[in-house]
């Protein structure tokens, strides 16, 4: 006889999910003990070892109970019809597949420019910010995080000679940069 907890690791599972089975009626305990722990024998084993071998192939627990639990049931007609299912899944995979190949071949994945130095001032100008709050503005970014300003300022599309321009007045926290 076999406890849940060593049922379940001879099966690869947790005992939880052996619990879960025996819950949705899928597997049953043979037997209790006088102590009313779950029991189980080898019929038990091999009712797991089933369900183990159709949910290593995919089966919905439905279709395992249909397979396991009717007389009548087609299981080779079960599982034909989830190798159908499973091909349809496999060609959706493919084409995602190719679809990102085709996005990384003309990096049409790459974000667009979106924001630019003019568009970047107008929202500041927008939020309240004067051209003296601005220059303290990239002061202290510069001041703070010099490499994260140079990139912040590289983002905004800004061209190299002007980042140089606006970090050197930010350095000296002075003048006006160069709009």
């Amino acid at each position: 006889m076999w406890t849940v907890s060593k049922l379940a690791q001879h099966c690869g599972l947790s005992r939880g999910t052996l619990l879960y089975y025996e819950s949705i009626g899928l597997l049953k305990p043979a037997a209790r003990s006088a102590a009313n722990y779950r029991r189980y024998g080898e019929q038990d084993l091999r009712r797991l070892q089933q369900i183990c071998a159709y949910r290593h192939a995919g089966l919905t627990l439905a279709d395992i109970r249909a397979i396991l639990d009717r007389r009548d049931s087609d299981a080779s007609g079960v599982l034909k019809r989830r190798l159908v299912a499973l091909d349809g899944e496999i060609e959706t995979l493919r084409a995602h597949q190719r679809a990102i190949l085709k996005l990384l071949k003309t990096n049409s994945f790459e974000r667009k420019k979106m924001i630019t130095k003019d568009k970047w001032v107008s929202i500041m100008k927008a939020a309240g910010f004067s051209e003296a709050d601005m220059r303290r503005w990239h002061a202290e970014f510069e001041r703070s995080a010099p490499e994260e300003h140079a990139e912040f300022l590289a983002f905004l599309h800004i061209p190299a000679a002007e980042i140089g321009t606006i970090r050197e007045w930010s350095r000296k926290q002075g003048g006006s940069p160069a709009r």
